[in-house]
């Protein structure tokens, strides 16, 4: 159970802010909540089994010690792309007509979630973490999320405190890789310890370098 909510918890947040999330409150707008958490709910349902299965398989044969050093730079990763935030194109805010709701929603969220920062981060707990809980608490984390901010943005419209959110999410993903980093890391020399540290000050860079502020 420990599993389950670390995973609810890490891909709730990882989600707040994020291109699906975005592409959530867009749908939301065109077809009826529950058809959209559905949509949501399989998709994420069945990219997640790959994810969780991967970090799985990645995690049974690497190092203990190096999987939770290298879970760190990711979380910190993660926590540098959910200040830079994401955007939508014209098409993704468009709402498509001529096909069944449900099918666009799981469609449109599948080929989203390929690649997505929730994908990776799925991976990264599962490395760490049994597989069922992670695949089911990340399918959950992720739903909760994207039905909160879509009856959140419903009664609030565009007035919600988006830099407020960001922050505090990624606050919190940077002091779980700082422990993981720590927790896995102890006896590592100065040298790798100065590779994860001029690596984490690239991404930032990278993710940061064209924000003036954390909006």
């Amino acid at each position: 159970m420990d599993a389950f909510w670390l995973s609810l918890v890490m891909i709730f947040l990882a989600e707040l802010g994020d291109k699906t999330q975005l592409v959530a409150l867009t749908l939301a707008t065109c077809y009826k909540t529950g058809v959209v958490l559905w949509g949501i709910f399989w998709a994420t349902l069945a990219v997640h089994v790959f994810s969780a299965g991967i970090g799985w398989f990645i995690g049974g044969s690497l190092p203990v010690d190096w999987i939770k050093f290298v879970a760190g730079i990711a979380f910190i990763v993660f926590g540098f792309w959910t200040l830079k935030g994401d955007t939508l194109d014209d098409d993704e805010k468009s709402c498509k007509t001529g096909i069944n709701p449900f099918w666009l929603v799981f469609s449109t969220f599948f080929m989203a979630e390929l690649g997505d920062k929730t994908m990776l981060s799925t991976i990264t707990l599962a490395s760490t973490n049994p597989f069922l809980p992670v695949w089911l608490g990340s399918t959950i984390g992720m739903v909760i999320s994207d039905g909160l901010a879509i009856v959140i943005g419903k009664m609030l419209g565009t007035q919600l405190p988006e830099q407020t959110i960001k922050i505090g999410a990624a606050v919190i993903f940077f002091l779980f890789g700082i422990i993981s980093m720590f927790d896995g890391g102890l006896r590592f020399g100065l040298i790798i310890w100065a590779v994860a540290a001029l690596l984490i000050a690239l991404t930032g860079y990278i993710f940061l370098r064209k924000q003036t502020s954390f909006s």
